[in-house]
């Protein structure tokens, strides 16, 4: 895991107060990490146009452009005023080595974003709109100075936004570069060290990146066991009972030792997978939700997840009138995604907001749902997958397109399920299995757009 800062000017300070590091020496190094992005992709002689802001990204990209003249071709492009201390003095030592510094976006081989970076407190102006389309228009190699211009640091995104194929970010990952927003923006990022190593840089955060590498899967050590050493996880089955069938499947798959579908109605169902209409009283974690319609009577519902057993939520339940009484449950995680996320957010009361509001600022109603219920787990589904609970946040960004596909939040749900049922904590529950997800789409090697649930199943079983 990495730590995710929603600001890093604090952590610049005390590179300056506490190891006597001065900003030059931080800008040096900022500079030093994007050339050497360049040298290693680049022969001498290509040529390179860095778009340069007034403040001190602005100044970062001069300080680039001294680096690299001599051995490239290189050009300036200054839209705006240089106005910040830093930037005047990096501006004057570019005129004393005679770097040519021009009107307009030339053809070249490396177009460097350095205009606002995580400065950008501001809307773009209508000037700065056309250059950054004009920017991604060229067919250039694009490298972002600390995040692409456009990108806020909640995440959010301007009318335009540079499209970089690699960010070079400066000391620390910003969380903005994680909102769903920034998946088409910010490219292969890579971190800059300014003076000192990040462990040193950096401090503890309660948001994380997760890595693929933090996958803990529910292998089988114990020789002497038999199916209940694995938990047996009941499925909700409603109107369309196929979102069940495909839960109960993934969750078999995930090392469940027993999963039944929960039906007032004899449903076809896979001959691996049982059926009741009672729960079973070796049940140890109910899932919920999916495909299962407004019809279910309470009653019923009430019945198959009583004992404050562990609950996997999703889809329909969100928009059940139980929602508020779940909402109490010591052990249950939440795994809607946007639309379903605002419902939520309308019905307990935290926010009234449409889906395009929630994405400009993802985190942010995140940590206000998980305040307001700090035992509830939250996994927002989305192009960067968001978990939360209390004041611990995980993000995963290994999310592909494929997963963009009827079925595959059901896929989740049974995974989620399944390791409820085994045994994990809810929140251990929510990130190992939303990284299995993502790691199963992630290998699958047929065209995204072939991806099925029983292909995503399949993808699990060879982690």
């Amino acid at each position: 895991m990495q730590n995710l800062f929603d600001e890093v000017d604090s952590l610049d300070r005390r590179c300056y107060n506490s190891y006597g590091l001065s900003e030059e020496l931080l800008m040096e190094h900022a500079a030093e990490a994007m050339a050497v992005a360049v040298r290693g992709r680049f022969a001498a002689g290509s040529r390179v146009v860095i778009v340069c802001g007034p403040g001190n990204n602005g100044a970062d990209g001069l300080a680039l452009a001294r680096l690299l003249h001599g051995t490239y071709g290189v050009e300036v492009v200054l839209p705006l005023e240089v106005k910040s201390p830093m930037a005047r003095v990096q501006f004057e030592r570019l005129e004393k080595l005679g770097v040519p510094v021009v009107n307009a976006i030339t053809p070249c081989d490396v177009l460097v974003d350095a205009l606002f970076g995580s400065g950008l407190g501001r809307p773009l102006g209508s000037g700065i709109i056309g250059m950054i389309k004009l920017m991604n228009a060229m067919s250039a190699f694009k490298l972002a100075c600390d995040m692409p211009t456009g990108l806020r640091t909640g995440g959010g995104c301007d009318t335009a936004v540079f499209r970089a194929d690699l960010t070079v970010t400066m000391g620390a990952l910003k969380r903005g570069m994680f909102s769903d927003g920034a998946k088409n923006a910010v490219g292969e990022i890579t971190v800059a060290e300014l003076g000192v190593s990040r462990a040193l840089y950096e401090r503890e955060s309660n948001w994380k990146l997760l890595e693929r590498s933090d996958l803990r899967l529910p292998l089988r050590d114990e020789p002497d066991v038999h199916k209940g050493s694995f938990g047996h996880l009941g499925i909700v089955c409603g109107e369309k009972s196929g979102a069940a069938v495909i839960a109960g499947k993934a969750a078999l798959r995930f090392g469940a030792g027993l999963v039944t579908l929960l039906s007032n109605e004899e449903v076809a169902i896979p001959y691996e997978l049982m059926q009741s209409h009672l729960r079973p009283a070796t049940v140890n974690a109910v899932a919920i939700g999916m495909g299962l319609g407004q019809e279910f009577a309470e009653q019923e519902l009430r019945e198959r997840i009583d004992d404050d057993i562990p609950l996997v939520c999703d889809a329909d339940i969100f928009a059940h009138p139980m929602l508020g009484e779940l909402l109490k449950r010591k052990r249950i995680v939440l795994t809607p995604h946007p639309k379903e996320f605002t419902t939520l957010l309308s019905r307990t009361g935290i926010a009234t907001t449409d889906v395009r509001g929630l994405q400009l600022d993802r985190f942010g109603f995140v940590e206000a749902f998980c305040r307001a219920y700090p035992d509830a787990v939250l996994l927002l589904k989305g192009a960067n997958v968001i978990i939360g609970q209390g004041d611990r946040f995980y993000v995963n960004p290994h999310g592909t397109n494929a997963l963009a596909k009827g079925g595959s939040g059901d896929v989740l749900s049974g995974l989620v399920g399944a390791l409820l049922a085994q045994g994990y904590t809810p929140l251990d529950a929510a990130v190992h299995a939303s990284l299995a997800h993502t790691e199963a789409a992630a290998r699958f090697e047929k065209q995204p757009y072939a991806l099925t649930p029983d292909d995503l199943i399949e993808g699990v079983c060879r982690l």
